[in-house]
C-alpha cells in the first residue's frame, strides 16, 4: 500500500486529509526534464524502454507532489500488437500505416499476449513500483473500444470520424466483431497492467463524445461495459474517463467505473448530480486555464473545489491532458493550492 494513499481513498469515496489531484499527460513537453529525454529519445523509444519510462514516469511526482503516478505509454501500444502500424506524427498524433475498412482485416487482427507482445510495459511498470518505493500509487491505462476504432479506422486523429460512423452504420457486422475483439484485448491488457503492480486503472474513452446518446448505447456502452465487469473480481480502482461527454454521463455511468472524469464543458457539481451516488467524479479544470496568470488558473480551480465542497469521491484533475507550453510554475502551485485548500475547506 502506498504510503500517501488519498487518491485511493478517494476512489473508494472514503474520506481523505487533503482532495488528491493528479494531472493527464502529467509527463509532458511542459517539463524541462521530459524535453531533455525527448531531445535524446522518440515517443515509442520511451515507452518501449524500461528505464526511459519509469524516469518519464516518476519525474512529475518529484517535481509537482501530486498524488498519483500514472505509467508513461501510448494507447496505440496494444493495437500495434494486434498488427496494426503506426507512427506518432509530432503535433498530430498517431498515423496508421494499414488501417481498418473490413471484416477481413478485422479477422486478421491477433490475440495480444502481453507477458509476450507488451513485455517492456509491464517492466516498466515493475521498476516504477519498485522506485516510487510505495510514495503514490501508479495508474495503469488503456484506450476504450471506441476511441481505439476511431485510431485504426480514420487512420489518424479526426474531428468528425467519418470513416468510423460509416463502418459503424453501414457495416455493423464487422463493426461489433471489432468492437468484441478490442474489449477482449483491453480487458487482457488492463489485468496484464493490474498483476504487474497498477493500483488503480482508467479507461480513456477520448473521442466517444463524437457520438449520440443513442449511438453511444448500442454501438461503445457494450464493450466498455464488458471491460469493467471483467475488471471486477480485481478489485482494484477504475476511471473512466471521456471528453465531450456532457450528454453521455448517465450512460457512462452505467458502462461502469468507480470514478467518473469529466471534462470542463459541465460544471462539476452538475456533473456528479447527473451521475448519481456510488460513483467518484475526477476533473475538471479547462487545461488552458493553466496558461496564463496563476491568479486566473487560482479563481477557476477554486470554483471547481467550491463546487464539490469536501464531498468524498473528488479526484482534481484538467478536463483532458496538461498542454505542452503550460508553465511548470503554474502547475506546481495548482498542487499546492487544491491540497490547502481541502485544509481550510
Amino acid at each position: 500500500m502506498s504510503r500517501n494513499d488519498r487518491f485511493l481513498r478517494a476512489c473508494r469515496l472514503e474520506p481523505v486529509d487533503a482532495t488528491p489531484v493528479w494531472f493527464m499527460r502529467q509527463a509532458g513537453r511542459y517539463l524541462p526534464g521530459y524535453r531533455r529525454l525527448r531531445e535524446k529519445y522518440d515517443v515509442l523509444t520511451i515507452c518501449k524502454t524500461p528505464e526511459l519510462c519509469a524516469e518519464a514516469t516518476i519525474l512529475p511526482v518529484e517535481q509537482l507532489g501530486v498524488d498519483a503516478a500514472i505509467i508513461f505509454a501510448d494507447i496505440m501500444l496494444p493495437v500495434e500488437a494486434m498488427g496494426i502500424s503506426f507512427r506518432i506524427e509530432e503535433s498530430l498524433g498517431p498515423v496508421i500505416q494499414n488501417p481498418v475498412s473490413s471484416m477481413a482485416d478485422v479477422e486478421s487482427l491477433r490475440i495480444v499476449e502481453p507477458q509476450r507482445d507488451l513485455r517492456f510495459l509491464l517492466d516498466g511498470i515493475r521498476l516504477v513500483k519498485e522506485r516510487l518505493n510505495g510514495k503514490v500509487p501508479l495508474i495503469g491505462f488503456a484506450g476504450a473500444p471506441f476511441t481505439l476504432a476511431s485510431y485504426i479506422i480514420e487512420g489518424r486523429p479526426s474531428r468528425d470520424f467519418v470513416k468510423t460512423k460509416s463502418l459503424m452504420y453501414k457495416d455493423s457486422e464487422t463493426w461489433h466483431e471489432l468492437m468484441e475483439k478490442l474489449a477482449h484485448m483491453v480487458s487482457v491488457y488492463l489485468r496484464a497492467q493490474i498483476e504487474a503492480g497498477v493500483e488503480a486503472v482508467q479507461l480513456f474513452d477520448s473521442w466517444v463524445g463524437c457520438l449520440s446518446p443513442q449511438d453511444y448505447e448500442e454501438y461503445a456502452l457494450p464493450y466498455s461495459k464488458q471491460i469493467f465487469r471483467d475488471l471486477s473480481s480485481t478489485n482494484v480502482p477504475t476511471i473512466h474517463f471521456g471528453t465531450q461527454t456532457t450528454t453521455l454521463l448517465e450512460l457512462m455511468k452505467e458502462a461502469g467505473g468507480d470514478v467518473i472524469g469529466v471534462d470542463w464543458r459541465i460544471p462539476i457539481d452538475e456533473a456528479w448530480k447527473r451521475v448519481g451516488d456510488g460513483v467518484g467524479i475526477q476533473g475538471n479544470l479547462d487545461p488552458a486555464a493553466l496558461l496564463g496568470s496563476f491568479e486566473l488558473t487560482k479563481t477557476k480551480a477554486e470554483d471547481v473545489l467550491r463546487r464539490v465542497s469536501g464531498r468524498a469521491g473528488h479526484i482534481f484533475n484538467l478536463g483532458h491532458g496538461v498542454l505542452p507550453n503550460t508553465p511548470v510554475e503554474n502547475v506546481s502551485r495548482l498542487v499546492n493550492l487544491v491540497h490547502e485548500y481541502k485544509l481550510r475547506g
